[in-house]
């Protein structure tokens, strides 16, 4: 699959989905962000089956404000359009691989159990 850049319009539809999607929120000018995108792109080839995404954070400020990101680069990950991480920074290859395969091995009954009991 190839990689999504996400709008205002899009996002919503793109992450409830089935299915695991990952979320790179950065900016043009952010030193960090462009550091980690070789590493969220080649993370996105070995991993076909998820959806890989980019959302521009200067480009959708409202969006950016909703989601409650506050530092860029920031990692969001959903699964079955429930939000399981989202945390600012530049994670390694192996660490990003890592994140996306705790998220594969979630039980979601379990997580989607646990979350209506919060409610």
């Amino acid at each position: 699959m190839s990689m999504i850049d996400l709008t205002t319009d899009t996002y919503g539809a793109t992450v409830d989905c089935d299915g695991i999607v990952v979320v790179d929120a950065w900016a043009a000018w952010c030193g960090p962000c462009r550091m980690f995108a070789p590493v969220f792109d080649a993370a996105a080839a070995a991993r076909p089956d998820h959806i890989y995404a980019k959302l521009d954070t200067q480009a959708h400020p409202d969006l950016t404000r909703s989601l409650g990101i506050e530092h860029i680069p920031t990692l969001i990950v959903y699964r079955d359009g429930i939000m399981l991480y989202n945390k600012a920074g530049s994670p390694s290859a192996e660490v990003l691989d890592d994140i996306v395969s705790q998220v594969e091995a979630l039980d979601m009954n379990v997580v989607r159990e646990t979350i209506s009991k919060q409610k």
